[in-house]
């Protein structure tokens, strides 16, 4: 959960929403919108050009959801500080079946971005 005191951090290009900036002691602290820190608290300035060169471009990636039966690719659905949705890789196909897992917000370390070492699932 957001604290009460975080800043929603906008692009200026479209005004989406890229992170939130919560205090850190005498600094700040970048979060992005998985609820991960970004990098290390800083000042106002360098955590908004953080954030902005963190973007959410990576949020097309793919990524892994660690399941007890194994590592498993998906996609983000959805993601907002009430929770994130992810549904197992379709691979754009309307009819392919899918799962989707609602997980907390943050992230869980159970969410991570794919690594090429990940079981491929074109081959099963």
């Amino acid at each position: 959960m957001l604290p009460p005191d975080a800043v929603p951090h906008r692009r200026d290009r479209d005004r989406e929403v890229v992170g939130w900036i919560v205090p850190a002691g005498d600094l700040w602290q970048g979060i992005d919108v998985l609820g991960r820190r970004v990098g290390e608290p800083a000042e106002w300035l360098e955590v908004e050009q953080l954030l902005e060169d963190w973007g959410i471009a990576f949020l097309a990636d793919p990524w892994t959801l660690e399941l007890p039966e194994g590592p498993t690719r998906v996609r983000l659905v959805e993601f907002t500080p009430d929770g994130i949705a992810v549904k197992t890789e379709d691979f754009g196909a309307i009819d392919a079946p899918s799962t989707r897992y609602d997980l907390p917000w943050p992230a869980p370390a159970t969410l991570r971005p794919s690594r090429p070492d990940d079981p491929n699932p074109f081959f099963v």
